[in-house]
């Protein structure tokens, strides 16, 4: 074994024993695996399972084998070479290989790596283990607020609905809510809401449905995009996925044709707001389900704008965490997708564009910064051309106020910290006194404009200030992973700074209270 290899080894090892601990299961444990050792490693996600479970190449090629025989099969020609390249991702499995694969490790294909259904057309579940992308074995002891365990779901047919009890544990959670208690974002509210997407997941799949819509839902949506800027966020995904449910079982029943586009239309945008809302609670993974089930939705109506809006938002996604490269690549998809249609996409997908680009490249480069600010000015004329009716929806459309913060934030990361300051503070004033997500984060990136400009001391302050100010239920992930930037950033510049640990000391304070008091 190479020292790389012997390296990854390790970590996975100790990634395992962790995870066994906390009671995790060994197909979370994998993801976590590939999470982490994907970077350093290469590690693919099959490798994943494999480590996760803590057995040789061999180990595998005999369940194989026996699972073969088991099935009166003659004895199959994969050996560890083959596995390896599995492994490596030199080769892919063929579907008899993958479908083997997929019953030793208890997964679907999605689970490593590869797009697409099993053969068998069955799926692998398991006691205790259930389907899709964020499958899992039940643990034995309660996840956490943060950790994302799915339970089992009893069934996948979406003609038996079964949600019944998804819906009572949103309604729970949001009475909850309403009356002022402490409330988690936990496993059995996570699993609730995965169900309740998956579902629709089922329906949309099944050719024989013609979906049909209400007025007083696409009312309820309007004003669910009226929320987005200034309602907690799991108080809000609890009304909007009840909403969701209630379009899924009209969507089972046979509709007159004029009313299924509505329908669809409902599902796209109430799918695109849950993962907005995701993305907000810092659940990367659940925004991504929701998304893609929006873009099935949205395919159905053939709306083009619809279809550019849904997979514009997705491009936040990789922005926010992580992998601007495909941002950049989702953002230009979702540019061809509006063409010369007027709408939302048409300018949010190049502002998504200038700022994955100045992740991409860091800061000062000139041709970057010409670049993005090209990609800028085509957004600024897109918003020139799109209705006042768009503009004025910060949910499905794009407000000028969003305009003014996307850009200064770009600006930020360009390292234009004059100029963008400007902006951030015109968009300020854009923004009314019941608004906090979106000035938040304009506050946080202006405390990283001073820290630019050589002011750590107000950059501090404005940080601190923002943190302290936020009330209960408005500390999602987004924002204390923004706020964490400034700290990293401080630290890198001035490390020896004296408010910089009173600055810390606010953010575990707020962390710690945003989990322990009321959300309501």
């Amino acid at each position: 074994m190479s020292g790389r290899q012997h390296r990854e080894t390790e970590l996975a090892r100790r990634i395992r024993a962790r995870g066994l601990a906390a009671g995790r299961g060994s197909a979370q444990i994998a993801e976590e695996i590939h999470e982490k050792c994907g970077p350093q490693f290469g590690t693919t996600r099959i490798k994943g399972h494999r480590l996760a479970h803590g057995i040789a190449l061999a180990d595998v090629i005999e369940q194989v084998r026996a699972l073969f025989e088991r099935d009166g099969k003659p004895a199959p020609g994969i050996g560890e070479t083959l596995l390896s390249a599995y492994e490596s991702g030199l080769k892919r499995p063929g579907p008899e290989y993958l479908h083997y694969l997929c019953t030793v490790y208890r997964v679907e294909p999605v689970a490593l790596g590869y797009e697409g259904p099993c053969i068998c057309g069955h799926g692998h579940k398991m006691p205790g283990v259930v389907r899709g992308d964020l499958q899992d074995e039940k643990p034995e002891a309660s996840p956490g607020p943060r950790e994302r365990w799915i339970p089992p779901q009893v069934d996948s047919d979406p003609s038996v609905d079964g949600g019944e009890e998804d819906e009572n544990v949103l309604r729970r959670t949001l009475l909850g809510l309403l009356a002022g208690g402490s409330v988690a974002l936990d496993g059995q509210v996570l699993g609730s809401v995965d169900n309740i997407r998956r579902r629709m997941d089922g329906t949309l799949v099944s050719a024989t449905v013609s979906p049909a819509m209400l007025d007083q839902w696409e009312e309820a949506a309007v004003g669910f995009g009226r929320q987005y800027m200034n309602t907690p966020p799991l108080r809000l995904l609890c009304d909007v996925l009840l909403e969701f449910s209630a379009v899924r079982k009209a969507m089972e029943r046979r509709q007159p044709v004029d009313l299924q586009e509505r329908l669809c239309r409902m599902a796209a945008q109430l799918s695109g707001l849950s993962g907005m809302i995701m993305i907000n609670l810092g659940d990367h993974r659940m925004a991504r389900s929701f998304f893609r089930t929006g873009r099935m939705a949205a395919d159905e109506t053939g709306d083009r704008a619809l279809r550019a809006w849904v997979t514009a938002r997705e491009a936040l996604v990789p922005l926010y965490y992580g992998d601007p490269r495909e941002a950049l690549n989702l953002a230009k998809k979702s540019g061809d997708l509006a063409g010369q249609t007027p709408c939302a996409a048409q300018a949010m997908a190049p502002v998504v564009e200038a700022r994955a680009l100045a992740m991409l490249s860091g800061s000062g480069k000139k041709d970057v910064v010409d670049q993005a600010k090209r990609a800028l000015s085509r957004a600024r004329a897109a918003f020139s051309q799109m209705t006042a009716d768009q503009k004025e929806d910060a949910a499905f459309g794009y407000t000028e106020r969003q305009l003014y913060f996307h850009q200064g934030d770009a600006l930020v990361r360009l390292g234009q910290a004059m100029e963008a300051d400007l902006i951030l503070e015109q968009a300020l004033t854009k923004y009314g006194p019941s608004d906090w997500l979106d000035p938040t984060l304009i506050r946080l990136d202006r405390a990283r404009c001073k820290l630019m400009e050589g002011d750590v001391e107000e950059a501090l302050t404005i940080a601190q200030a923002t943190i302290e100010g936020l009330g209960d239920g408005c500390r999602p992930d987004i924002l204390m992973q923004r706020a964490q930037e400034v700290a990293r950033a401080v630290e890198a510049k001035a490390p020896g700074h004296p408010r910089l640990k009173s600055y810390l000391e606010a953010l575990r304070t707020a962390s710690v209270t945003e989990l322990e008091v009321p959300t309501a």
